[in-house]
C-alpha cells in the first residue's frame, strides 16, 4: 500500500464549504465574497477578503457611545481599517488562501479487453485538508458519441478528460484485478496550485474533448504534457533527445497486443515506416509503463537550495495482482512466416505439377482466387488508410507493394485456372508479372540509402516466396509447357 495514502472518506465527495471571514459578521462585504464567482480563485479574493477583515470585530468595534465623540471614532475606525488594508495588501496578495492538493500520477496495468492491452494513467489530486481525492483520467470514450466509428476509421477520433472519486477508481481497476502504482509528485506549492486549475478547467465540458491520437496525443501524453506544462519544460528537457532505445512504436505495439495475436499481426501489417524510428524517453511515454519509469529517474529542481531531488518523493501500490502480466517484447514473425511463406510456395508449385488431376487443379486456382483476392482487399484498405484518413501510422505503407490493389486484376486470370486447357495469354502474363515485380521491389527498396526503413521482412518472407511461384506457374502455363500439365 502506498506509504502515507489513504483511499477518501466517506464524505470525501462533497465539495469544501466556502469560507465566510471570521466571527459572523453581517457586513454587505461578507456577503459579496460568499457569492462572488471568485470565491476560491487564490489571489482573485484576496481584496475583499482584506476588506471583510478590516470590518470584522479583529480590526475594531463600533463604540456603543453616542454625539460627536461616537462619529469621531467612526471614522478613526474606518481609516485605521482602511490603513490595515493597504498595509496588508502585497503580503496577502502572496498568500494563497488555501492549501493546493497534492499530485500524484497513477498507473494502472495492462487489462484483458484489446483496447486495455497498453495499460493506462491518470493524475490524482489529495486534498489533505477535507480528504478529497479526485482522479482526472484523459482515457474516456464513449461509443454512443455521433459518429463514433466513422471517426475512428477516420483517425479523428474524440477522447475527453473526466475527473471522478478516487474511491470509485480502485472499485473499478480492483474489479478487473489490474495493478495499481502511485507515485506522488515533488512539485512545490506554487505547480501543484497551477496543476489543479489547469485540470479543473481542462475538466469543464467545453474544454474536456481532445483530438485523439494513439501515439502522440493519449492518456498517457496528456498526463506527460500536464506536468510538464507546470515544471516550466524541464521534464520534455530530460526525456528528449539523448539516447534512443531500441524500441519502436511498432514494437510497443505489437509488444503489448500480442496476448491478442492476430490483432497484432493485424496491426503490424498497416503501420508503415513513421513507426519503426527508435524513441526517446519522451515518445516512449506515451505506453503509461514507460512514463512511470521515466518519472522515476526525473529530476527537479529544490526550491530551497537550488540543487536537483527526484521528481517523485514517494511511490508505492495501492493494489497489487500479478495474475495480468505486461509481455515482455514483441514476437518475433520473422521466422515463422518465412517457413510459412515457403511451404506456401513450394505447394502451388507441386499443385501446378499435378494439375492435370481435378483435385489439385481447383485447389491451385482456389489458391490463386484467395491470394489474389485478399491481397487486394488489404491493399485496398491500406491505400485507404494513407490516402483518405489522419493515421499517420499508416501512411507509405511499403506493404502496399506486397498485397497491391493491382491484385485486383489477376482475378479473372486465376478465374480461368479451374479449366484443363487453361494457357494464360500474353496479356495475363504481364499482369501477374508486374504484381511479382512490385512485390519484389519491397525487398530491394531496402538498398536504397534514402529509402524509409520499415520493418516488414516478416511480411517479404511470407509474402514474396508466394508471389513468385505464382507468377511461375502462370508463365510456364503460358508458354505450353507439357511438364506442367501432366
Amino acid at each position: 500500500m502506498f506509504s502515507g495514502s489513504s483511499a477518501p472518506s466517506p464524505g470525501a465527495d462533497a465539495p469544501p464549504s466556502p469560507a465566510r471571514g471570521r466571527g459572523q459578521s453581517k457586513s454587505l462585504l461578507s456577503l459579496l465574497l460568499f457569492f462572488s464567482p471568485t470565491r476560491e480563485r487564490g489571489q482573485s479574493k484576496g481584496l475583499l477578503s482584506l476588506l471583510m477583515l478590516s470590518l470584522s470585530p479583529a480590526c475594531g468595534r463600533e463604540s456603543p457611545r453616542s454625539g460627536g465623540v461616537r462619529a469621531h471614532r467612526l471614522v478613526k475606525a474606518s481609516l485605521s481599517g482602511l490603513l490595515l488594508t493597504v498595509l496588508c495588501l502585497p503580503v496577502q496578495a502572496q498568500q494563497p488562501v488555501a492549501q493546493p492538493p497534492t499530485v500524484s500520477v497513477l498507473t494502472f496495468a495492462p487489462g484483458e479487453i484489446y483496447w486495455q492491452r497498453f495499460g493506462h494513467n491518470a493524475l490524482l489530486l489529495r486534498d489533505e485538508a477535507s480528504g478529497r481525492a479526485t482522479v482526472y483520467n484523459y482515457g474516456i470514450f464513449d461509443f454512443q458519441q455521433k459518429n463514433f466509428f466513422l471517426n475512428f476509421a477516420r483517425g479523428q477520433m474524440l477522447y475527453q478528460l473526466d475527473a471522478e472519486p478516487l474511491r470509485r477508481t480502485l472499485q473499478l481497476y480492483r474489479a478487473e484485478d489490474r495493478w495499481i502504482y502511485e507515485q506522488r509528485l515533488a512539485l512545490d506549492e506554487a505547480q501543484r496550485r497551477e496543476i489543479a486549475e489547469f485540470l479543473q478547467w481542462n475538466a469543464q465540458p467545453e474544454n474536456a474533448q481532445y483530438r485523439y491520437d494513439y501515439f502522440l496525443s493519449n492518456c498517457s501524453t496528456r498526463v506527460r504534457d500536464a506536468i510538464d506544462r507546470v515544471l516550466g519544460g524541464s521534464l520534455k528537457a530530460q526525456l528528449h533527445g539523448g539516447q534512443l532505445s531500441p524500441a519502436t512504436f511498432r514494437s510497443e505495439v505489437t509488444r503489448l497486443m500480442s496476448p491478442d495475436l492476430p490483432l497484432a499481426i493485424g496491426m503490424d501489417l498497416g503501420l508503415g515506416p513513421k513507426v519503426d524510428e527508435p524513441l526517446d524517453r519522451w515518445s516512449h511515454a506515451f505506453v503509461p509503463m514507460s512514463l512511470m519509469q521515466s518519472l522515476r529517474e526525473a529530476k527537479v529542481a529544490d526550491p530551497e537550495t537550488g540543487l536537483s531531488k527526484p521528481l517523485v518523493e514517494q511511490e508505492g501500490w495501492l493494489y497489487e495482482s500479478d495474475r495480468i502480466k505486461e509481455p515482455e517484447q514483441a514476437p518475433n514473425l520473422l521466422w515463422p512466416f518465412l517457413a510459412l511463406g515457403v511451404i506456401s510456395a513450394l505447394a502451388v508449385l507441386l499443385l501446378a505439377r499435378a494439375r492435370a488431376k481435378p483435385v489439385a487443379r481447383i485447389t491451385l486456382a482456389l489458391a490463386g482466387l484467395m491470394f489474389y483476392a485478399t491481397a487486394s482487399v488489404f491493399g485496398l484498405v491500406m491505400l485507404a488508410g494513407w490516402l483518405l484518413t489522419d493515421h499517420w501510422g499508416m501512411w507509405s505503407n511499403q506493404n502496399l507493394l506486397l498485397l497491391n490493389p493491382l491484385a485486383l486484376l489477376a482475378i479473372p486470370v486465376w478465374a480461368q485456372a479451374f479449366r484443363a486447357d487453361w494457357r494464360p495469354g500474353p496479356k495475363a502474363q504481364r499482369v501477374v508479372r508486374i504484381i511479382a515485380l512490385l512485390a519484389a521491389t519491397a525487398s530491394l527498396i531496402k538498398l536504397l540509402p534514402t529509402a524509409p526503413m520499415q520493418n516488414n521482412a516478416a511480411w517479404i518472407a511470407l509474402l514474396l516466396p508466394v508471389h513468385a511461384a505464382l507468377f511461375w506457374v502462370v508463365l510456364q502455363l503460358g508458354r505450353g509447357l507439357k511438364a506442367v500439365a501432366k
